[in-house]
């Protein structure tokens, strides 16, 4: 495969790197049913981003305003706020 000219794209990471250094070295092999493939991968994002839960949450009235205010600075609803603050900490991704 042709070499990926570094000084036009610089990886973000080592793990971007480790992508293209594979890339180049042709360790990666083309899908042979990639119709279903895609159907799989779509499915899984669909079921992945699904909210199909409500839940009840009492907070006090100082963090209830705070989290506005901190959805309104990311320019996100307060509830995808909270949902994504839930999601991150549920994955390691917050102490």
């Amino acid at each position: 495969m042709k070499r990926i000219n570094k000084k036009i794209f610089r990886p973000l990471d080592q793990e971007e790197k480790d992508l293209m250094e594979s890339v180049e070295r042709d360790e990666w092999q083309p899908i042979r049913n990639i119709t279903e493939e895609k159907e799989k991968a779509m499915l899984a994002a669909r079921n992945t981003l699904k909210k199909d839960k409500r839940i009840n949450l009492r907070l006090t009235q100082k963090d209830y305003h705070q989290i506005q205010i901190k959805a309104i600075e990311e320019g996100i609803p307060y509830q995808t706020l909270i949902s994504s603050l839930v999601h991150k900490y549920l994955n390691g991704a917050l102490a």
